[in-house]
């Protein structure tokens, strides 16, 4: 199977409700103010792959949820989604998502922040119409966790102090907890056993680990198509990410000395010559076999408590995929 049919196996499980769930996405949309409107459709139509509401769609329907709840559901955890990246490219002064201008370098800092703000309260209209406290209480810790993930990445940019830890404590949040919200928040709409709600949740938060390790690696052993954000940009940007710490810690005096001043300083200048000690220190390897071992974690709790059936295998299918690119 070619790596495009792997794609797209994972969506024609549910491809009903995934055009539901983009209907319910343009409706929630609209809004009295035309700005909003154009920045919230820019966003939202960039082509990325909807892989929060993917996995909202087959954790459902993986524990017998189906309908409209679910897709409502999916459709919230988007806008969570999105909100988040119209907020972390202003922080970041990203110029590049998706392979196209991010909306700040179109439409400025201020519009995109206001914007942002206006799709997580969306998302949180939407929450109500569910009249699931216990949906409210995973989803809103999981914002605050989202919030204090992202504060904590910010603290440590140009930090070469940062251990192997607290970057797992920044991915966990900023990236991670929202893909746990999604396969949790699913399991309860459907009124799963506490054990499989636990399963799932453990499998998002698995999940999401495996998927940011990817992303960090692929900064250094990707491409600009690959990413859809330009290679060497958490470089520029002076995050301390897995392959630098542990670069810094296995490297000789000197390959160290190099990155951390890199990190320090932040930028692209020595791009190359980081891509390469971090080859050769056996950092890229690291942070690869890290997020296959991940992925086997999340596989095992689904074997652990989810019953088989198709929606199941996409989600072994989609786990085994995220962590491809590492070979």
């Amino acid at each position: 199977m070619t790596v495009q049919s792997k794609t797209q196996s994972f969506y024609q499980v549910i491809a009903e409700d995934f055009a539901r769930v983009d209907d319910i996405i343009r409706k929630q949309l609209v809004s009295d103010v035309p700005l909003v409107e154009q920045i919230a459709e820019y966003i939202i139509s960039a082509g990325g792959k909807r892989l929060r509401p993917l996995l909202v769609l087959l954790a459902g329907n993986a524990v017998g949820k189906k309908g409209d709840d679910l897709c409502l559901l999916a459709g919230l955890i988007e806008f969570i989604h999105t909100s988040t990246l119209l907020h972390d490219d202003v922080v970041d002064a990203s110029g590049l998502r998706r392979g196209r201008s991010t909306a700040n370098a179109i439409w400025g800092n201020a519009p995109s922040v206001l914007v942002g703000d206006f799709l997580y309260t969306r998302a949180f209209e939407m929450m109500v119409k569910l009249d699931s406290m216990h949906i409210m209480q995973v989803i809103s810790h999981a914002t605050r966790i989202i919030a204090e993930g992202e504060v904590l990445q910010l603290s440590r940019v140009r930090d070469a102090s940062t251990t192997e830890e607290i970057y797992m404590q920044v991915i966990r949040g900023k990236t991670a907890m929202l893909f746990e919200a999604a396969t949790h928040s699913a399991g309860v709409l459907a009124k799963a056993t506490p054990e499989q709600c636990e399963a799932l949740r453990c499998f998002g938060d698995a999940l999401g680990i495996a998927f940011q390790l990817v992303d960090d690696l692929l900064d250094y052993r990707g491409s600009t198509d690959d990413l859809g954000k330009n290679v060497g940009d958490d470089l520029a940007e002076g995050k301390p990410t897995l392959p630098l710490i542990y670069a810094m810690k296995h490297g000789n005096v000197e390959q160290s000395a190099i990155v951390r001043k890199a990190i320090q300083k932040g930028g692209t200048d020595q791009l190359e010559l980081i891509s390469q000690i971090v080859q050769e220190t056996g950092a890229l390897d690291y942070t690869a076999q890290l997020a296959r071992s991940y992925a086997e974690k999340a596989i095992a709790y689904l074997q652990s408590a989810i019953p088989d059936s198709k929606y199941k295998d996409a989600l072994i299918e989609l786990t085994e995929f995220s962590v491809a690119r590492t070979y």
